[in-house]
């Protein structure tokens, strides 16, 4: 059952992120395909893990994006025993000199 999202749907899914070319492209897409709150909910997935990755603590991040504690909790726990993908794209945006971290200020 935990792989049960593993399937042709999403597969298809994935093969059509993979082939957007560019920023501008992803954002259409992403804006045809999900409603607006969906959006804000990823983008807020992904400022929590970075903010995470930074090493602040969770009432920090709570502060700082308006996530609840329960939110964080739940992200830290597939950062930390996931499928690995947070980490793979942290370590890889990283690597690259291309992470950016949500807000200013936060140290290393």
């Amino acid at each position: 059952m935990a792989d049960d999202w593993k399937n042709e749907e999403t597969q298809a899914l994935f093969d059509a992120i993979l082939s957007l070319r560019d920023r501008d492209e992803a954002g259409r897409f992403f804006r045809d395909l999900l409603t607006l709150n969906e959006l804000r909910d990823l983008t807020l997935r992904w400022n929590v893990a970075r903010l995470l990755d930074a090493g602040l603590h969770y009432a920090e991040i709570s502060d700082r994006t308006g996530a609840s504690t329960a939110t964080i909790t739940r992200i830290a726990s597939w950062l930390n025993h996931g499928e690995g993908g947070y980490r793979l794209l942290l370590d890889r945006l990283r690597a690259s000199g291309t992470l950016p971290y949500p807000t200013a200020g936060v140290d290393r």
